[in-house]
């Protein structure tokens, strides 16, 4: 499979990803996150005022879940998009649909 580049994150995941640098690999496995955006291979998907809404109501869609918020910003982000393809640990992203009905392509690591 080819990724296209840049990656796209939105800050809520990037909060995420860094939390879970610090505490498995420390500072050297944030810096090189960091340095995926340095380097301009990921970029951060900017959530308007005008799409909380939406942002809810996936919260409220997928509540059974539960959807938090930074699984919501990436739905969003594909909705806005067309990205389909999505790097994940989370298998919830089996079950998220984009715009109701797509659903999104796993990249395998």
């Amino acid at each position: 499979m080819r990724l296209t580049k840049p990656l796209v994150t939105t800050w809520s995941c990037l909060t995420e990803a860094m939390y879970l640098a610090l505490h498995r690999g420390g500072w050297q496995m944030q810096k090189q996150l960091g340095q995926l955006l340095l380097d301009k291979l990921l970029t951060v998907y900017e959530v308007q005022e005008s799409d909380y809404s939406r942002l809810l109501a996936l919260m409220e869609q997928y509540r059974n879940r539960p959807m938090d918020l930074a699984d919501a910003t990436l739905v969003l982000t594909a909705e806005k998009t067309g990205y389909r393809q999505i790097l994940t640990l989370d298998s919830d992203f089996l079950f998220y649909r984009i715009c109701h009905q797509d659903t999104f392509e796993i990249i395998s690591v």
